[in-house]
């Protein structure tokens, strides 16, 4: 009798997602009350209008069916019967879409790769990875699952703790220490937490029912058993005790406890050996004295954690130890964090594309990578850094995936970045980071030689309105500096490095070339005119208090006319302090472009958009995927305005998309097929 009453719960709030236009959700529950009752008609008849609304029109008719079968009143099949000629009359002219469209999805993960890449070692970065022939643009190169996961403490209460993916409203938690919790029972058993055992559903099914009836209902209720594969390595077994060290202790920390477990299970006995399984590279020798004091803390307090709820007795003697402190600094240089594509509103943007096509439609917030989770993956630790990459790395759920976005020749190396690529940081901040963090010094190409990024990211704009010459800021470091004297002696101005070339350094100091010209930071590189730095650096302050306050009344959704002309403004003493390529130009445009979206003044929101594309492009080059993110922002304008550009916009967007995601873009970034389909019609 208590099923029968969780069943019917699980089909009210079924009914009540129906009502409210959450199909998915509505389906959800319809499963759950026929995997306690697998006979419940009305659940299986709500199932089938649910499928029916989205269109899954085969899976809808084999729910009614079902339903026909086992439900006992004639007024009840009556209703079924009925409901059944409408949906098989629109089945006929149409093909189950929604259905085949998510199993594309799902088959496109097994992408094959069939290039193969060779591990190299090179003198000025060691071991690393080089094609071993000639690479395509947007071809996978690689996949992998990690060797070992930990979910972030910030998404603690909103993702799965094993798969990493958002959670669902009923949450399925760890059955022992109710501590992890998880977006299914498949999660929480492959994570190895204990689940609950539902009732075996061919023992209750109707043997008279017709045999097509009783695959359905085993296909949809038995799934939860059949489907429930276990890795032979459960990652949250050693901590499910009922204690809170996993939630207490940093995530590095909880991650190398994680692999000291998994690699003494795997060998079947603790030994001094653990550092082979995994075979990564540390900076312990490049941490102060303060964080090494640090790493042994923690390294003691893991193993005793570990002695009173790993099944193997770990030992805390001096040898395991270093090897732990070893695996944590190993951890800090080795570990990827799993991000996921998040934007506020980019799970809006297909249903307002297909419902409706009038002006407010468009998209104002950015997409950005959050991330979610922290994993070592050996193969994928092998990958060295570039400001510059010819590889992108993304994720599915908790697998890695790697792809070119550029032709890469036989025997080049496949480097993707580590942090900030060039366009986003200036070259000094770069290396600061990359030192700070990973403890070596960048001799990337974006690092090694000028780029035009690096030389307008911060400039300010000449005194003399009518010079457009780059002004250094004071954060130009002497190699940079150095950098750009050398240049201007290269005579070959055709070559063929993408760096910063001589035509390029025209356009924004077509004079340097004179010697009267000095290369120093307050001084423009084409007019040789100096320029206070310090008052200019003050009006660009001052300006700038003007768009935190229009960034607030966006985050309010109450932009006043006012904030909006005094935005305004401040653009304009923006553009006549700073050079034209310069970021923040970029950025404050962004931000009008979103204010006048709100207020529903799109042609406004149009052209600030497009002008911050324009200054991007400048510094990433046209086909970067952050210009990418930005053409969606400017194609739902332009499409909420019936702007006929908009076709180019969606076209290049996709594009960029496909390079950098190749087969898995549209599941990634599912509105991509409604913007295509928005064009057509």
């Amino acid at each position: 009798m208590d099923k029968n009453v969780v069943a019917t719960l699980y089909l009210n709030r079924a009914s009540l997602f129906h009502k409210m236009g959450l199909l998915p959700e509505c389906i959800r529950d319809c499963n759950r009350a026929l995997k306690i009752s697998p006979t419940y008609a009305k659940a299986w008849y709500r199932r089938g209008k649910a499928n029916a609304a989205l269109g899954n029109y085969k899976d809808a008719i084999c729910d009614l069916n079902v339903a026909n079968n086992v439900e006992l009143s004639s007024s009840g099949k009556k209703q079924i019967e009925n409901e059944l000629m409408i949906i098989a009359d629109r089945y006929k002219g149409t093909a189950n879409r929604s259905v085949k469209n998510t199993e594309n999805k799902f088959e496109s993960f097994n992408d094959p790769h069939q290039i193969k890449i060779l591990r190299v070692t090179t003198p000025d970065k060691g071991r690393g990875m080089a094609s071993e022939s000639d690479i395509p643009q947007a071809s996978l190169v690689h996949s992998e699952k990690p060797y070992a996961l930990i979910i972030l403490k910030s998404c603690r209460e909103t993702h799965c703790h094993y798969c990493l993916n958002e959670l669902p409203v009923d949450t399925v938690p760890c059955m022992a220490c109710s501590i992890p919790v998880y977006c299914s029972q498949l999660c929480q058993v492959q994570a190895g937490g204990e689940t609950i055992s539902y009732c075996r559903t061919n023992s209750v099914i109707d043997g008279s029912l017709p045999e097509d009836a009783k695959e359905h209902i085993a296909e949809v209720t038995v799934s939860s058993n059949s489907d429930l594969y276990a890795e032979s390595f459960s990652e949250h077994k050693h901590e499910c005790l009922g204690v809170h060290w996993p939630a207490v202790l940093p995530t590095d920390i909880v991650l190398a406890g994680r692999i000291l477990a998994k690699s003494v299970s795997q060998r079947g006995s603790v030994d001094s050996n653990i550092l082979q399984t995994v075979d990564l590279s540390h900076s312990y020798s490049h941490i102060d004295p303060e964080g090494k004091l640090e790493l042994h803390v923690y390294a003691i307090v893991l193993l005793y954690c570990l002695q009173r709820s790993f099944v193997f007795d770990l030992p805390i003697d001096g040898v395991f130890l270093s090897q732990t402190i070893i695996l944590v600094s190993q951890i800090r240089v080795n570990a990827m964090a799993v991000v996921q594509i998040k934007s506020i509103d980019a799970h809006c943007i297909s249903e307002n594309l297909v419902k409706s096509s009038h002006i407010g439609d468009a998209v104002t917030t950015s997409l950005e990578q959050v991330p979610v989770g922290q994993a070592i993956y050996t193969a994928g630790s092998l990958f060295n850094h570039s400001c510059q990459p010819n590889i992108h790395a993304y994720f599915i759920s908790r697998t890695l995936f790697i792809r070119t976005t550029e032709f890469i020749a036989k025997g080049s190396p496949l480097e993707l970045s580590y942090g900030p690529q060039v366009g986003q940081w200036d070259c000094e901040d770069r290396l600061k980071f990359l030192q700070e963090k990973y403890a070596f010094r960048c001799q990337c190409k974006g690092c090694s030689t000028l780029n035009l990024s690096d030389l307008v990211l911060n400039a300010f704009h000449c005194v003399n309105l009518n010079c457009d010459g780059v002004v250094l800021d004071s954060s130009m470091s002497d190699s940079d500096l150095n950098k750009i004297k050398s240049l201007t002696r290269v005579q070959d101005t055709h070559s063929s490095d993408p760096c910063l070339q001589v035509d390029d350094l025209a356009v924004v100091a077509p004079k340097l070339r004179d010697s009267s010209v000095q290369i120093q930071p307050g001084y423009c590189l084409n007019c040789g005119s100096y320029c206070d730095l310090e008052t200019l650096g003050e009006s660009q302050r001052k300006a700038w208090i003007y768009f935190k306050r229009l960034q607030d009344a966006i985050s309010s959704k109450e932009i006043l006319t006012t904030i909006l002309s005094d935005a305004s403004r401040a653009l304009g003493v923006l553009r006549s302090i700073l050079h034209a390529y310069n970021k923040h130009i970029a950025e404050a445009e962004d931000c009008l472009a979103q204010a006048f979206c709100l207020v529903e003044d799109f042609e406004s929101a149009r052209e600030h958009c497009k002008a911050s594309i324009k200054i991007l492009e400048r510094l990433y080059g046209q086909n970067h995927i952050a210009i990418g993110y930005e053409l969606v922002k400017l194609s739902t304008i332009q499409l909420s305005t019936g702007d006929a550009s908009s076709v180019h916009s969606v076209e290049q967007l996709d594009a960029i998309f496909q390079r950098y995601f190749g087969s898995h873009a549209d599941f990634i970034f599912p509105y991509l097929q409604s913007l295509r389909e928005k064009l057509v019609t």
